[in-house]
């Protein structure tokens, strides 16, 4: 069963059984999808959506933290909810340590050298590492390892 598959099914079960949390956030995810299939003719591979779920997982976290600056635990707590319901249908993160050892593969197979080759590993290292890590978190890691 594809991610999207797997999605839709679920919205099922939580109109079911009546969460509305998960409901709602799984709604989100949808609608994302059907602005890309509309806007671009096209179907959404697992691929896509990971990536559309890493974009709206970054967008809850700003949220709370904007949030948790305003005082507001209610919203806060809503957030928490919506961002564990992400992070379930997402791959497993890297830890640091096999995130390092993936970006040294990928300096050494790109031939980088210093900081001017930042770009080339970047984009070498979104494709190698997909949704298992955060653009912030590689672009640290591949900072660190270029000085």
């Amino acid at each position: 069963m594809s991610l999207n598959q797997q999605i839709k099914s679920d919205i099922k079960d939580a109109m079911r059984a009546k969460d509305t949390v998960k409901r709602d956030t799984l709604r989100n995810i949808q609608a994302a999808v059907k602005q890309i299939e509309v806007d671009e003719r096209r179907d959404v591979t697992d691929a896509d959506l990971e990536t559309i779920m890493m974009k709206y997982l970054k967008q809850r976290e700003d949220a709370k933290t904007q949030f948790a600056d305003a005082g507001r635990d209610d919203l806060v707590e809503k957030e928490d909810a919506e961002i564990a319901i992400i992070k379930a249908y997402l791959p497993e993160p890297m830890d640091d340590a096999e995130l390092e050892n993936v970006l040294k593969d990928v300096i050494a197979s790109t031939g980088a050298e210093s900081m001017k080759d930042m770009g080339k590993v970047m984009g070498a290292a979104k494709g190698a590492i997909g949704s298992r890590a955060d653009g912030g978190r590689i672009n640290i890691m591949v900072k660190k390892l270029l000085l």
